[in-house]
């Protein structure tokens, strides 16, 4: 099925596609046409159920012809905190068996945060710089909060620009991710909003039912720090790639076209 594209005033760009295999075809195919353009691209990822469908096809695609992988630069864009070095539920750990690994990108080419780091604050500092010298992020795949959270920046009456620790909402400790942590970690570390917007091009998956609020909100047109999510709103580049169940019903005055 095509997908359907809806553009608001600004350049973000929502497009509308039948399931999670649909949405994770155009992600890749959105994947691959950045690596063309740039074949050390660097890539931001996002870590949890919706991207998941994506990192595979782009494994098999590797599986039939590695070459547009062989430059690519990966950044871990948060990290629960707290959990030892390589636990299973580990954002880390989720990139190195999805992606790392299958694609055998080497650990040089690969930067993260540390989950057991005993100076959490120093780990963020070091992470913002490294972007500073090595970036900015080319392509920034990203998953949105069932609270409108971007990364691990949850709703708040601010919200930090770089790098920092974050004190995790309720919601994203019950995170599919966590599940079968004893005790699920209270903070995470994470890139902060003008580190994310300064990303050449931005990609947010957003797929389910229970993530049609979350997308709503974001979508309202105003920008606050309720929702994080709806920073992208500042962002010259954006593409919301959302399926039927996760796309709200739309409103008077806005129409829907289909793309290319």
């Amino acid at each position: 099925m095509r997908a359907r594209t809806h553009r608001a005033e600004s350049p973000l760009r929502i497009e509308i596609v039948a399931n999670h295999e649909d949405l994770s075809r155009r992600a890749e195919r959105h994947v691959l046409s950045a690596l063309r353009r740039k074949p050390d691209l660097l890539l931001g990822v996002a870590t949890g159920a919706t991207p998941a469908r994506t990192y595979e096809r782009l494994v098999a695609r590797a599986s039939a012809a590695s070459g547009p992988f062989r430059r690519l630069r990966v950044l871990g864009l948060d990290e629960w905190l707290g959990l030892p070095a390589g636990h299973p539920a580990t954002c880390e750990t989720y990139i190195r068996e999805r992606i790392l690994g299958p694609l055998r990108i080497p650990r040089s080419r690969f930067h993260g945060f540390r989950a057991a780091s005993a100076r959490p604050p120093a780990e963020a500092l070091r992470l913002s710089r490294w972007l500073e010298r090595h970036g900015p992020i080319d392509l920034c795949l990203l998953g949105l909060g069932r609270n409108g959270h971007l990364l691990m920046n949850e709703p708040a009456d601010a919200l930090r620009p770089r790098a920092h620790v974050a004190t995790l909402a309720e919601s994203t400790r019950r995170h599919s991710m966590l599940t079968g942590v004893r005790l699920a970690p209270r903070r995470g570390l994470t890139f902060g909003v003008a580190e994310v917007l300064r990303s050449r091009n931005i990609l947010l998956l957003v797929s389910g039912r229970h993530k049609r609020r979350a997308l709503a909100r974001m979508l309202e047109g105003t920008v606050s720090t309720s929702c994080p999510a709806s920073f992208l709103w500042l962002h010259p580049d954006v593409t919301v790639l959302c399926d039927r169940a996760a796309a709200p019903v739309p409103r008077k005055g806005h129409s829907r076209r289909r793309g290319r």
